[in-house]
Formats: structure tokens, C-alpha cells, sequence
């Protein structure tokens, strides 16, 4: 039977109870128990103030209605049904088979439309669309992983279902090893479940891309704000293995002008590679050596893995034992495996008492001057020399936690959230000690809600084409599954990348979130100075624009932090209406939006040397690097699956164009959205250097023209009351061809760097009269018929203002 229940509904029959409820008018949550009751209510993901949030609803035969869903729920056999108000299928079960169980493990089978893609479950190898294939979940230490190996290191169980104009995301919040089928056995339908523990997934009704993200963030929790210095390009190695080669880096870095804000340190700056210990043979001042690198503009990252080397005499072990922090086997022992410095115990990070011991022992590390980050490695967790490349699954974790009944816990049901917990721990470590300092930790393993605490990266890649051309895919996936902030290890970790591989993959990194370069033991190095020329020029050709660009990539990062909008976003999440008849992205190649105004187009196929097609969605665009209009670009060619070009009825206005482009070594096309405003400034050698010089707005006119800056002091939680900048600016011509530029009030109380704005207007023509700033004329107007840019510079006024261009100035978007 199905009767109402605050909130929802609720269906019931013999053992089985399902209950689902509206968290808000468009997400659903749905929980089914198999013993007459339904699980705890607990979550390491969803936030308890989502979780427990809840909107009115109608009550209708066999389920409800909110504003925005109609929720239907069969008698007889429990089958969900999830609609729009219009009626249009958002969530199906299979009518078959929805729902088997075996042994407490469970699978839930729903619909899978023909023209529906699958976006998302974080971090995975291979194409981005995962329809047609199979997944599974569970951590694992994946070295040299190719486009074939599942799992990886992050489990996040959320994926965005999406057929043309439409969207909906679906998080099952299980930790156990989990699957997911997207139309593999049967190719209507898709299937997901785990080998235990509780049924409890939400439904984002969408519609849009946008729609679904911003509601899984609310349900799991935007990143917060990182430092401004982290995106920076940053430099790695496993290892520097002196104080004097770490040293030399920076100076080198600095002598051939090529900007960087981070040194990381790996395990060798670890005495017998164990955490807390400085090696001092390697580093014999390694506060003296931070402190230097301050000096030179360079923060300092420093490893901190998880296992705790069984040691007498060793302050963590000894206090770790008496704290009762550490996992216990089977047999009620500490669990002992190898790993870097030998035989190890690993703290329980599901006690609160755990993480907050851990975060005391940060204090070694974290309290020298400018040590910026910590980085957690090896967290999924990875133990040496076992079959399954883990402690076992019967191992015991005590679940002390609030908001969780406490209990013991098989490896089972913690593995997927293991790593999560040490990055967790090591977060709120770092933020106990600098409470007014954000903290900035990389992890390597993580789970849904991760992204509260760490940032991350792939894992250990490999310097070969395809890793670079799986880069991309694995990023994306990554945003969408709510690690805006993420990266990988620039040239590959694994083995030698040759110097024309490296080059393109520092060019694509400087538009990734977080750009690392990293590399192996024994492997070239990656340093961007290496190959001499020409790889030197492009390489720091392609650094130095993305410190231009550093306005608009933070303030790309703070609408992340507000809203869970990836920084990376793939082509549909920007153009959801897009006609024929095929996701975007499975015609663009790797393409993808780097927020909402620039275009990243690099060759489908990174090693060859044929052209290729760049697909332009929807409007106008300009080429960034000369910001000239593209002119008269041809319908693209879209064959999908089918080698067709568009579907019936299909909007020409809403057609794609392509343009042919030649892979070039010193080039990564990449083009602008008309009707964008993208701040840029000065070059600077790191992000501790004051730009010098006006802030330049980057103007490409088109409809609904726009931009906004962010800025704050980079590195404190000022900005949460109230020390910050934005100003939001836009464009538009008048009915008389006048071009009229709106610079936004000021709002804030954090003082930006600069004074002045030098506009740079494109696809502009000298103006035939005076241009003016709320009525007065402008003195400093300067332009060139090469690249027919128009240069306007002005103060920048904290009440903003209005310029206007003269008619015929600027050309009217088509």
C-alpha cells in the first residue's frame, strides 16, 4: 500500500518499506528498508542540514507533487515513477525488474531512454559518455591505470542522466563497493546497487545541466575557496632529494622567468619516508629552506601519508596506541600492513577523536613558516604486497562520529570512504592550527562530499599521448561529480614523457584547475625549463597566459565555491539546447568550456598531425589568441552514431558550425564566447608579486554581453564577512548603433590591486567622434587596424559608470 507521510510518501509491503521524500521541490529522496524499517538516517556525504530539509507537498493517489515533480508509486509492486509537472519521464524503474537483492546486496534497474547519455561518477578513464558501459567503485591504488582499469582512487557514486534539453542527476549514497550499468545487458535500461549496507539515492529533477549540479552541491556541499596562490602553475617530483636540488628548482624557475607558486615535497623529505620526520641528511634546514622559498615567491607542499610506521620511540605510533587511535583486525589487534617505511598501523579516521589526535600531530609540519599545504597520498588505502592492494575487509573501524550511531565497522562499508576521512582529518587539522588561514590539502582518495576538504588529482598517470588525451574526460567527470578543483600530474607520472608530449600537456594544463607538474622516480624530469628551445618559449609562453588570466580564473573559482559549477565544464552543461541530435561532447573531442566564456578546442588525438574539426556551439565566437571574429564558419559535421548530420524539425539557428584547424606545437586553439567580458592582468612571476598596471577587461561583443571580477586577500576567510571585491560589468548596443559599456558598482570592502581598467574592446573600428564615461570624454583612446582592437583606459570608479562608443564603433552581433 502507499500512504502519505510528512514530506512524501510512503509504500509498504510484507518485509520491504520505501519511503520518498521531497528534500526540496526538485530533489527526492528515496530510501528502502528491508526489514520492516528503514536504515539509520546517516550520510559521510549529504549534509545534515539537506538531509534533513523538507518542502510541502501535495498529496495524490499512489504518491505526491511538488512545484516542480509528480511522484508516482505502483501498489502492487513498489515501481517508481518520476515526472515533470508536464508528465516527461525524470526516473523510471524498470517495469521487469526493478529491484533484486541477494545476501544484503542489492540492484535497482531504471529505464534508459534511446537518446539519453550518462555524464559523470568522478573520476573515470575513458570516454566521457558512459552509456554502453559497465562501473565500479571502490578506491584502489591504480599505477600506470589505462583507458581499460576499473576502479580508480575516488569513488562518487552521481551521475547526470541527459538526452537534449533535459537533465537529471541520481546519487546512490552507499559506501560499499558499488556498480553501475548503463545499458549494457539490456540497452534501455540502466542498473546500479552495492554489495551492502543501506538503499538511500536522490533524484535532481534538473532540468538543466546547471540545474542538477547546483543541486547535488546543496545536497553534498560546494568546495570552499582555495588560496589564491593555488592556481599557480605548481612544480612536483618524486623526489627533490636534496635541500640544494629543491633550491635550485626555484632559482632556475626564477631565472627563466617562467611563473610558479608552489615547490611540493614527496616522501624523500621524510626521514625513512615517515610522516612528521624531516629527513635531515637530505634536509638539513628544511625550516631555513621554506623560508627561503617564501623569499623567491614559492609556497612549500609537504606529503603527510596516512600509514604510521610501527616504531618504538616514534611519537605518533607510541601516542596512537594510547589513544586506541588505529584500525584493528579481526582479532582485535592493530592492524599492521607494509608500506613506504615498513611495517605500518593506519589511524581510524571514523572516530572523532582519530581525526582530531591526527591533526594535532600536523603541527610538526604545518606550524613552519609558509608551509602552505599538505598533501595525502597512498589514502585508498594502498598496503604493499596484498592480492587486493588493501588492508583486509574484515578489518574494524569504530564509528564514534556525530550524527552516526556508534558502532563497529567492517573494511567493507569504510574502504570507499577511508581516504575522504584522512583528508578530512587533515583539513580540520590544518584549520584548528590557522584558524584564519583556508587550508589547502590534496588527496588522492576520496568519496562523494570530498570535495568539502581536499582538493585532488588522477593519480598515478602515465607521460604517454593517450594519457594526455584521457586528461580531459577524467577532469570533467571529476567536476561533475563536484571536485571543481582538481588536476593531474602534467606530463605524466609514470615513465618519460618526450619533450613535444610535455609541451601540449603544459599548454591544456594551464586550463585545468590546478596545474601540477609531477613525475616519477628515475623518470625525466618535468621541470618546463627542460628541452631547450622551442619548447622553453612555448612552455612559458603558455604559463605566463594563464597568469594573465588568473581574474578570471578566481573568479571562476568563487562562483564554484558558492554554487558547485565546475571550472572545467564539458559543452552540454553550456549548451543544453543544442541541436543534432547528439551530446556536444561526443562530437567535440576533448573540447571543453573553461567556465562559461572560453573554449578549449585541443586535437582530438593529441600525437597526430591531421586537422581536425573544432565545433563551435551556438552563436558567435572570437579566436582568443588574435581576437579576431571567426567569419562565416560552415555547419559542423555531427555523424554520432548514426552518420547522420541532424535530426528532423531540428532548429537551424541551434546547429553547431565547425572550423578545420592544424595541430600546431606552439599553438592550442582555444576561442571566446561573443558576448563576453574576461579580465586579465600584468604578468607576474608568482601570485606573492603585486601585478603592475592597469586591470584589462577583455571586451567581445555579442548578446547578453557580461563578466564579473572577484578578487579578496587570497589566503584568509575575509571574504565570508564581507573583505572582498566583485564588480559586475556588461554591454549592449543602442537602437542607433551606439555601444554602451555598464561598469558595475563596486561591491565589498576589500581594495583591489589596481586603480585603473584599460578596456580592450575587439572586432571594433576606430570611433568617429569622442568616446565618453557618463558624459564626459575619454582622453586615453588608442586603437589598432591590425587586430582592430579598440584600447580605452580609464580610473576605475568604485560607483562604476556608464562608457559609450559612438554609433558604428562597433560592429551590431549577428
Amino acid at each position: 500500500m502507499v500512504a502519505p507521510v510528512p514530506g512524501g510518501a510512503e509504500w509498504r509491503r510484507g518485509r520491504f518499506v520505501m519511503r520518498v521524500v521531497a528534500l526540496r521541490d526538485d530533489v527526492l529522496r528515496v530510501r528502502i528498508g528491508r526489514s520492516r524499517a528503514l536504515p539509520e538516517d546517516a550520510s559521510w556525504a549529504v549534509l545534515p542540514e539537506a538531509r534533513l530539509h523538507s518542502v510541502p507537498v501535495t498529496p495524490e493517489p499512489g504518491g505526491f507533487s511538488t512545484k516542480a515533480v509528480r511522484v508516482r508509486i505502483d501498489a502492487f509492486t513498489g515501481t517508481l515513477r518520476v515526472t515533470d509537472l508536464q508528465g516527461r519521464p525524470i526516473v523510471e524503474d524498470a517495469a521487469d525488474a526493478p529491484f533484486s537483492e541477494n545476501d544484503g546486496a542489492f540492484t535497482l534497474t531504471k529505464a534508459l531512454p534511446e537518446g539519453m547519455h550518462i555524464f559523470g561518477l568522478g573520476e573515470k578513464a575513458g570516454a566521457l559518455d558512459r552509456r554502453g558501459r559497465s562501473f565500479v567503485m571502490w578506491n584502489t591504488d591504480a599505477y600506470r591505470y589505462q583507458e581499460s582499469t576499473e576502479p580508480l582512487y575516488k569513488d562518487i557514486p552521481f551521475f547526470i542522466g541527459f538526452e537534449r534539453g533535459h537533465a537529471y542527476g541520481l546519487f546512490l549514497d552507499n559506501t560499499f563497493r558499488t556498480r553501475f550499468e548503463f545499458g549494457v545487458r539490456h540497452p534501455e535500461q540502466l542498473s546500479f546497487g552495492a554489495d551492502g549496507g543501506a538503499i538511500d539515492y536522490y533524484i535532481m529533477a534538473g532540468p538543466t545541466p546547471k540545474d542538477v549540479q547546483r543541486a547535488y552541491a546543496w545536497l553534498t556541499g560546494p568546495p570552499p575557496l582555495p588560496p589564491l596562490w593555488s592556481f599557480g602553475y605548481q612544480q612536483s617530483r618524486f623526489s627533490y632529494m636534496s635541500q640544494a636540488e629543491a633550491l635550485a628548482v626555484a632559482h632556475r624557475m626564477r631565472a627563466e622567468r617562467m611563473p610558479c607558486d608552489v615547490i611540493w615535497f614527496d616522501i624523500d623529505v621524510l626521514q625513512n619516508h615517515r610522516a612528521f620526520v624531516v629527513n635531515e641528511t637530505a634536509y638539513p634546514d628544511f625550516p631555513g629552506l621554506v623560508e627561503e622559498l617564501g623569499r623567491l615567491g614559492f609556497r612549500a607542499i609537504v606529503i603527510t601519508d596516512l600509514h604510521v610506521e610501527r616504531l618504538a620511540g616514534y611519537a605518533p605510533w607510541e601516542t596512537g596506541v594510547a589513544g586506541n587511535h588505529f584500525v584493528h583486525d579481526a582479532n582485535g589487534g592493530i592492524y599492521i600492513g607494509k608500506v613506504w617505511p615498513g611495517d605500518c598501523a593506519f589511524p581510524d579516521f571514523t572516530r572523532k577523536a582519530t581525526r582530531d589526535w591526527w591533526g594535532t600531530l600536523l603541527r610538526h609540519e604545518v606550524l613552519v613558516d609558509h608551509v602552505a599545504g599538505i598533501w595525502n597520498d597512498m589514502n585508498e588505502p594502498s598496503v604493499f604486497g596484498t592480492p587486493t592492494r588493501t588492508m583486509p575487509l574484515d578489518n574494524v573501524h569504530r564509528i564514534e562520529e556525530p550524527g552516526f550511531a556508534t558502532r563497529n565497522a567492517s573494511h567493507r562499508e569504510i574502504h570507499n570512504v577511508f581516504g575522504m576521512q584522512n583528508a578530512r582529518a587533515t583539513h580540520d587539522g590544518m584549520l584548528a592550527l590557522r584558524p584564519d588561514r583556508r587550508p589547502y590539502v590534496m588527496s588522492r582518495a576520496t568519496y562523494a562530499g570530498g570535495q568539502r576538504t581536499s582538493v585532488v588529482w588522477t593519480g598515478d598517470n602515465s607521460g604517454t599521448w593517450n594519457h594526455l588525451r584521457m586528461s580531459t574526460p577524467m577532469l570533467l567527470g571529476l567536476g561533475l561529480g563536484g571536485f571543481a578543483f582538481a588536476g593531474c600530474d602534467l606530463g605524466g607520472f609514470a615513465g618519460s614523457s618526450p619533450p613535444d608530449l610535455l609541451t601540449r600537456w603544459l599548454q591544456l594544463g594551464m586550463f585545468n584547475p590546478i596545474a601540477r607538474g609531477h613525475a616519477d622516480k628515475g623518470s625525466r624530469h618535468r621541470e618546463p625549463y627542460f628541452d631547450g628551445e622551442p619548447h622553453g618559449t612555448i612552455r612559458r609562453a603558455a604559463i605566463d597566459e594563464r597568469y594573465r588570466l588568473l581574474p578570471y580564473i578566481y573568479t571562476l573559482a568563487e562562483e564554484a565555491s558558492r554554487s558547485g559549477l565546475p571550472m572545467m565544464r564539458p559543452l552540454f552543461m553550456e549548451f543544453p539546447d543544442a541541436a543534432g541530435g547528439y551530446a556536444l561532447d561526443l562530437e567535440g573531442g576533448n573540447q571543453f568550456m573553461w567556465g562559461s566564456a572560453l573554449l578549449v578546442a585541443p586535437a582530438p588525438y593529441p600525437e597526430e598531425v591531421d586537422r581536425y574539426q573544432v565545433i563551435l556551439p551556438l552563436g558567435d565566437w572570437y579566436d582568443y589568441w588574435t581576437g579576431a571574429r571567426i567569419v562565416n564558419p560552415e555547419p559542423a559535421t555531427l555523424t554520432g552514431g548514426s552518420g547522420t548530420t541532424a535530426q528532423a524539425g531540428d532548429d537551424p539557428e541551434l546547429m553547431p558550425h565547425g572550423i578545420d584547424r592544424t595541430p600546431r606545437l606552439d599553438l592550442l586553439p582555444v576561442f571566446v564566447r561573443a558576448g563576453s567580458i574576461i579580465a586579465r592582468q600584468p604578468l607576474v612571476q608568482s601570485t606573492s608579486e603585486t601585478p603592475q598596471g592597469p586591470l584589462e577587461l577583455a571586451i567581445y561583443p555579442g548578446p547578453d554581453c557580461h563578466g564579473s571580477v572577484y578578487l579578496d586577500d587570497g589566503v584568509s576567510f575575509g571574504y565570508r564577512h564581507g573583505e572582498y571585491f566583485r564588480a559586475g560589468h556588461r554591454c549592449s548596443h543602442a537602437v542607433d548603433g551606439s555601444f554602451t559599456v555598464r561598469l558595475g558598482r563596486h561591491e565589498g570592502s576589500f581594495r583591489p590591486w589596481w586603480s585603473h581598467l584599460e578596456l580592450a574592446i575587439h572586432d571594433a573600428d576606430a570611433p568617429k567622434s569622442p568616446v565618453t564615461l557618463d558624459g564626459a570624454d575619454v582622453p586615453d583612446v588608442r586603437y589598432d587596424a591590425v587586430t582592430r582592437v579598440l584600447r580605452i583606459g580609464i580610473a576605475d570608479r568604485p560607483a562604476g559608470g556608464s562608457l559609450v562608443l559612438p554609433p558604428h564603433a562597433v560592429r551590431q552581433a549577428g
